[in-house]
């Protein structure tokens, strides 16, 4: 199985994707815990480059994204699947498309288009969407904001909101979760799903 999890920063899905794949392997699954960007040499040195470098312009900032992408399904991702492993995945290609497609305004659909072709259409097989809302979100960000978190005010409704519009288009993958829960709760919930 493939799960991945999406949401806003500070919205808590890296903390759900751990506990998950803390249940899994106690439950005895071969489970692989990755994220994005990042998962592979070359996807960590995207992050560091995409997250704490100087400008980078929208286009190369998905460009970078779906090469990262490309590599961790090809080098992680797959490999794991196929050999019956279970993969948690801290965010996947939905990110893109809400932070670059909406986010920056190059386009939901055409960034869907570039990271279906370079993942060779590989998709999640649930997508935990952890929603809260962007006040929250930024507020537990705090002030150590990484290049894409120092957004304007104007990115982050449409973020959110594109994330809205992906789980209303893709309802028998996607499963959202209220973020405003205790960790341990939403845990328990999104636990119960993938089981």
């Amino acid at each position: 199985m493939f799960v991945s999890f999406e949401g806003l920063d500070g919205c808590g899905k890296t903390t759900q994707a751990r506990l998950l794949a803390e249940a899994l392997a106690a439950d005895g699954v071969d489970v692989v815990l990755t994220r994005e960007p990042g998962g592979t040499p070359l996807g960590e040195q995207v992050r560091d480059l995409v997250l704490h470098g100087d400008h980078v312009a929208p286009w190369a900032e998905v460009a970078l994204y779906a090469a990262s992408r490309a590599q961790h399904v090809v080098d992680v991702i797959r490999p794991a699947l196929a050999r019956g492993a279970t993969v948690v995945c801290d965010r996947y290609l939905d990110t893109s498309v809400a932070y670059q497609g909406a986010g920056r305004g190059l386009g939901v659909d055409v960034v869907l288009e570039l990271n279906l072709r370079v993942v060779e259409g590989l998709l999640p097989d649930l997508t935990v969407l952890v929603e809260i809302d962007v006040e929250t979100a930024l507020s537990r960000v705090g002030d150590k904001r990484d290049r894409i978190e120092r957004a304007d005010a104007a990115f982050w409704p449409l973020v959110a909101e594109a994330y809205r519009d992906l789980a209303d288009r893709f309802p028998g993958r996607y499963f959202v979760v209220d973020g405003r829960l205790p960790a341990d709760e939403l845990a328990a919930e999104v636990r119960d799903r993938v089981r």
